[in-house]
């Protein structure tokens, strides 16, 4: 009798465990963190790592993934181990993810201190006022440059004592080449076009700097050409005006701003493979960065800086290891976290995620392009470890569906019970 007694016991109690592991309710993700809480029956003894697969299981099991495509990966930084993975080798379009490949090979390529800069030069002489020569502006790919900034320009103009031009206002433009869109860029895109010589981000430093001249009484009396550049030796410096790499940063992966990306990733080419930069140069440095990571270059597909390109292809493994790359590196990891949007705070994640555990907790950049939408960053989980994690989803028809997915496996991941 108490060999039967023990055996009924122990088939009780094994039966009770499996039907914790098996009860599982599939449900399309939603940003509600009940879907996390309701989705699997997780016991309070099992240690935090078992519950949190246990949940991603229940997610990764909706049926959003029987029509598109996933790559997730999470990973334990503080303990330098890989905590779940689904597709995490799959080849995938990142959307505007891909920022953060180019924000991290800026920063290690270029330095933190990195300076972005336009400056202003005359040729020829002044004499009595006039300058019998040219105005040459010289492009420095800074997306920054506004209205203050050519103000500067015509105080020193005014300060050199230069109250006529007989000469030509002249753009020098050399830092790139004449490539004005990236490599895939959809031509019925709004798209920004790519020169070194910008004003407020457009294509029109020259008509600005000419309007504003001539707003402060300076008389131009040759006719406006921008096509040709003396030589380096004719110059005589009048100023520049800089930005640092922590300005473009913050809107670039904040706001997603793809201009700025798109600035960053010829920045990164003009400054290590020389001039006139261009885009697969920068690709070969990110390729480089690949490389760093411990991974194959030749696995992956880098087109742009911004995520814009129908042609790039990379990994939720590649991502998370680029940012455990960073968070290793204290100059990059202090630069890049400073840019990411805050869950329910700033930028893209402003409106997402915004109550709950995860609010305030989860700084991740996010991608949007047709079809696409991913989610990549850090956060803390409950036991105090910093988490990496990216999230991609393809071929899906609502965004919604990926964001909400994106949403509940970050609310997974934060939290406790």
């Amino acid at each position: 009798m108490k060999k039967i007694l023990i055996f009924l016991l122990a088939f009780c109690l094994c039966h009770s465990f499996a039907g914790a592991q098996d009860s599982v309710a599939v449900a399309s993700p939603t940003a509600d963190d009940s879907l996390v809480a309701d989705s699997v029956a997780v016991s309070d003894s099992l240690p935090w790592t078992v519950r949190l697969r246990q949940r991603l299981d229940s997610l990764v099991a909706s049926p959003l993934l029987e029509r598109s495509q996933l790559g997730l990966m999470v990973y334990d930084l503080t303990d330098d181990s890989t905590l779940y993975t689904y597709g995490h080798r799959q080849t995938l379009r990142p959307a505007s993810t891909m920022k953060l490949l180019t924000a991290i090979t800026g920063i290690e390529t270029l330095g933190a201190d990195f300076q972005m800069k336009t400056s202003l030069y005359y040729t020829g002489t002044v004499s009595g006022g006039t300058l019998r020569g040219n105005l040459v502006s010289v492009g420095g790919m800074d997306p920054l440059f506004d209205r203050n900034d050519l103000a500067a320009f015509i105080s020193k103009v005014r300060h050199a004592g230069i109250d006529t031009i007989r000469g030509r206002l002249l753009a020098d433009v050399t830092m790139k080449d004449d490539d004005r869109w990236g490599e895939g860029w959809c031509w019925d895109d709004d798209n920004y076009s790519l020169t070194p010589l910008l004003y407020n981000r457009k294509d029109d430093f020259l008509e600005a700097l000419r309007r504003e001249l001539r707003r402060d009484g300076v008389v131009i009396v040759d006719t406006f050409y921008s096509s040709m550049t003396p030589s380096q030796r004719q110059r005589h410096f009048v100023c520049s005006r800089s930005h640092g790499i922590g300005e473009l940063l913050v809107p670039m992966m904040k706001d997603s701003d793809n201009l700025f990306a798109e600035c960053l990733f010829y920045l990164i080419a003009a400054n290590t493979e020389g001039r006139p930069a261009k885009g697969k140069q920068a690709a070969n440095q990110v390729k480089r960065m690949i490389q760093r990571v411990g991974l194959n270059p030749g696995d992956y597909r880098v087109a742009d800086g911004s995520g814009l390109s129908l042609y790039n292809y990379v990994s939720a493994e590649l991502e998370v290891r680029l940012l455990r790359y960073a968070w290793r590196h204290r100059e990059i990891f202090d630069l890049l976290l400073a840019s990411l949007p805050i869950a329910g705070v700033d930028g893209t994640l402003a409106s997402r995620m915004a109550k709950g555990p995860a609010a305030g907790n989860v700084r991740a950049k996010t991608g949007t392009v047709s079809g696409i939408s991913s989610l990549a960053g850090y956060c803390k989980a409950p036991n105090g470890h910093t988490l990496a994690f990216c999230i991609i989803n393809q071929g899906i028809m609502r965004m919604a569906d990926g964001r909400g997915f994106q949403d509940s496996v970050c609310a997974a991941l934060v939290k406790s019970e």
